[in-house]
């Protein structure tokens, strides 16, 4: 009798452990993947509606929720942060190879009197962008709210820069913002992050 009651007790612990070993499991399964870049605590990213200079279409940023995004602020005369900024976009579109198809490359415009949608198309040919890649343009007010809304500076200088942040929003598929990246920071980085988002919920 002794023996059965241990073999019990034994059993019992053993599937206790397993039980324990599960929920374990299941609890680093749902854990927040880790990002590259500064954390932004996964509040709303803030909605709006421009149009893109490319296509005419009128984008609005939570039409873009079910996968991920990437939003930066460009203008197509910048020198220097802006064609870095684009060309780590193409890298990071290259990289993620089918799982691009998930993920939205956006700009939005910090010089509405130069950013034509000629100008803009002549920037997305120059950078390879075209695919899942929209570059929103509009009137000043409604692009300062949106800047704003972002914590970004436009500063016109009198000249044709324009002094802004390099800053890259990653939003995820339920239109959380996730992490702020920067121009400098690999393609690679941006690639990583992108395709640790999409994952979330799979």
């Amino acid at each position: 009798m002794r023996c059965v009651r241990h073999a019990i007790f034994v059993l019992a612990r053993i599937l206790l452990l397993l039980l324990l070993l599960l929920l374990l499991l299941l609890l680093a399964s749902c854990a927040r993947p880790s990002l590259i870049g500064t954390d932004l605590g996964a509040g709303p990213a803030p909605d709006f509606t421009l149009v893109d200079g490319i296509s005419g279409r009128t984008i609005t940023l939570s039409g873009l929720r079910g996968g991920a995004v990437a939003l930066a602020f460009l203008y197509t005369n910048c020198p220097d942060v802006c064609p870095l900024t684009a060309e780590r976009f193409r890298a990071a579109q290259r990289s993620l190879g089918t799982d691009g198809s998930r993920v939205t490359f956006v700009a939005v415009s910090v010089d509405p009197e130069h950013d034509t949608p000629e100008a803009t198309r002549n920037f997305s040919v120059a950078h390879g962008l075209s695919e899942r890649w929209y570059y929103l343009v509009g009137p000043r007010p409604a692009l300062q709210a949106v800047w704003g809304a972002y914590g970004v500076g436009a500063i016109s200088t009198g000249t044709p820069i324009v002094e802004h942040n390099d800053a890259i929003f990653i939003i995820d598929r339920r239109g959380r913002e996730r992490v702020l990246m920067h121009s400098d920071q690999p393609a690679e980085d941006l690639a990583s992050n992108l395709r640790a988002l999409l994952k979330e919920g799979d």
